[in-house]
């Protein structure tokens, strides 16, 4: 497949990095031009782009990219990518810590229905609810029963078989997640939302979300405890085990 990479930090570059490695033509992109990604591209065996080059012709598209930058994006830019193209949504929503208050979401929009409403396209959510460490480092080979899942919202079912199969490479379970306007079962701070939880236990998390609830624990207790675990582990993979129990601890199944 051909598949455009905007955004190459944490998630979007390792995401590049394993696509690339399963066969795809992976071309990767930021914000500051092609010479700026050569680099990475040439390490993961991907072609260096700017955000144009990225998109033509791509039949799948993530966006891995600070949330309210996708606003700045040109409206022009998925006019050349191919007929279909899925889009996927990587990005969360975080007010008052790292991004401005959007007030259609706060008043209960779901983040990435205004993420399509700015770009004027249909998306995908995936990616978004697994941290990095575990994206990096523990996906496990189809069938193992400790396999960590990934859940996939959207409402092409096209585009949502291709997305959860590629779920399926970088060896994670892919879960359906249901429709866009569900995708906020799956957002910060819902049961479902990095607690590295199996198939079915995401299922159970994803049904177990109640509209409203999620955005008061992250805007407090959520902040209020990641803050602190960060500033006395300051990486990932130090503080991982200690996110994944907090995260599961403020939403029980």
């Amino acid at each position: 497949m051909k598949i455009g990479v905007i955004g190459i930090g944490e998630i979007g570059g390792t995401i590049a990095r394993r696509w690339s490695e399963k066969g795809h033509g992976v071309r990767v992109a930021n914000s500051r031009g092609s010479e700026a990604v050569k680099r990475f591209a040439d390490e993961i065996g991907a072609d260096a782009a700017d955000i144009y080059g990225a998109v033509e012709g791509a039949d799948v598209v993530l966006l891995s990219i600070p949330f309210p930058a996708v606003a700045k994006l040109p409206s022009d830019l998925f006019d050349r990518a191919a007929e279909g193209v899925a889009i996927i949504d990587t990005g969360n929503y975080y007010p008052d810590v790292r991004d401005p208050r959007i007030p259609e979401i706060d008043a209960g929009m779901p983040e990435s229905v205004w993420l399509s409403r700015q770009l004027g396209h249909p998306i995908l959510k995936a990616f978004n609810s697994i941290l990095f460490h575990a994206l990096s480092e523990l996906g496990k080979p189809e069938g193992l029963p400790d396999r960590l899942a990934i859940p996939v919202a959207g409402d092409d079912a096209r585009a949502k078989r291709i997305v959860m199969g590629l779920v399926n490479e970088m060896g994670f379970d892919p879960v359906d997640g249901g429709s866009l306007e569900e995708s906020w079962r799956q957002q910060p701070s819902t049961p479902a939302y990095c607690c590295d939880y199996g198939a079915a236990k995401t299922r159970e998390g994803i049904r177990a979300a109640v509209k409203g609830r999620a955005e008061k624990i992250r805007d407090k207790e959520w902040r209020e405890g990641y803050g602190r675990l960060y500033a006395n582990q300051p990486t990932h993979a130090d503080a991982h085990a200690d996110v994944i129990a907090m995260n599961r601890s403020l939403n029980p199944l």
